[in-house]
């Protein structure tokens, strides 16, 4: 997947991201995008909002597309994502079988992707997506996944 199609899915990312403002959700957005690049899920975070501790971003971005392709496979997907997997989100998309996974920051206290644990390149597994981590992102693009989380959390040790 080439530098722009990856930049381009992170932006879309950040911008379902930045729609939990004042829902005290961490902004964390995702975009599911299928083999053509069609954006057929999307999702942000929502535990707060909904008071559900598996409605993170990616759970509901998969659930979108998987309701949107009629199937819980999503082969040949690509799943973009502003903050590195925690371990719930690693196992869904190697359950869900998504091709590839982007993702715009890393989460070194509780990131499921190289960063604490890497749930989705364990061997032991029947599936390992391709990995596009912020290294291989656009530095901009990468340090603005970082700033809104960074922001979000500055403000909230403030109050």
């Amino acid at each position: 997947m080439e530098r722009a199609r990856i930049d381009a899915a992170l932006r879309r990312a950040l911008e379902e991201g930045r729609r939990t403002a004042g829902s005290g959700d961490v902004p964390v957005g995702a975009v599911v995008l299928d083999a053509s690049g069609e954006v057929v899920g999307t999702g942000r975070n929502e535990r707060e909002a909904g008071g559900d501790p598996t409605a993170h971003a990616e759970i509901l971005a998969l659930r979108a597309a998987a309701r949107h392709r009629g199937e819980w496979r999503l082969t040949g997907c690509t799943l973009a994502v502003t903050l590195e997997p925690c371990t719930m989100c690693a196992g869904a998309v190697v359950l869900a079988r998504v091709a590839r996974l982007v993702y715009g920051a890393r989460d070194p206290k509780a990131g499921a992707v190289g960063s604490l644990w890497d749930v989705v390149r364990d061997p032991r597994l029947n599936h390992r997506p391709e990995v596009v981590p912020p290294d291989l992102v656009s530095p901009e693009v990468a340090d603005e996944c970082g700033a809104v989380l960074t922001e979000f959390f500055s403000l909230r040790r403030i109050r």
